[in-house]
């Protein structure tokens, strides 16, 4: 190989984050089946040897997928609540509408997310899951601190909304529904859970 080659990895400001692009794409367009160091190392234009700079195997390549997309998901859900007031029905309808938008424009991702999470070992994608799931389970015990949602153990309250989310998203991804009705649909699931949820009289 010849020395040109060799240093063609060292055009790239970020490699990293150059292969964790092309990665994101392919798995978007084509699933993680299709995932080849080789293959991502020719999308970016270095050679085949540089990625394992960055990545020994696939499965790091994997592993950090997942933990990059738990970054971009914590990412959006606070960005979410930073535009609405301390309410919170403004602040459990802002942060699901972003979860349930970015379950629909990354349903590869978050597959692998949740899948690569429960591996054994994977404590790093583990700890990247605690921001957005902590996010999700203070915005429960916040609700429960107003009074808008009932006494109780958060965790069993938040997985009640937490699946009826990924129900919308499941059926937004499998074509069931349109996905111009997220929105709609988001707001009457939250709408139902806080009345189903609060306080009895």
């Amino acid at each position: 190989m010849s020395d040109a080659t060799e240093q063609r990895p060292y055009h790239h400001g970020n490699l990293r984050a150059a292969l964790l692009d092309a990665a994101e794409h392919v798995l978007r367009e084509s699933g993680a089946d299709e995932l080849s160091l080789r293959d991502l190392a020719r999308e970016v234009g270095v050679s085949h040897a540089a990625p394992r700079r960055h990545f020994p195997d696939r499965q790091a390549l994997l592993d950090a997928l997942a933990e990059s997309g738990f970054a971009q998901l914590d990412t959006a859900l606070r960005t979410a609540l930073a535009g609405v007031g301390e309410d919170f029905p403004s602040r459990v309808k802002a942060t699901m509408t972003a979860y349930t938008r970015f379950a629909t424009e990354n349903a590869a991702l978050l597959e692998l997310m949740y899948t690569s999470k429960h591996r054994p070992g994977a404590t790093r994608i583990a700890k990247a899951a605690e921001g957005p799931f902590g996010l999700m389970s203070e915005l429960i015990t916040q609700g429960q601190e107003q009074g808008a949602l009932q006494a109780g153990d958060p965790e069993r309250i938040g997985i009640v909304l937490f699946a009826t989310l990924q129900g919308i998203a499941s059926m937004i991804n499998g074509n069931f529904v349109r996905p111009e009705l997220l929105n709609e649909l988001v707001e009457t699931a939250v709408e139902q859970f806080l009345r189903g949820a609060r306080p009895l009289p």
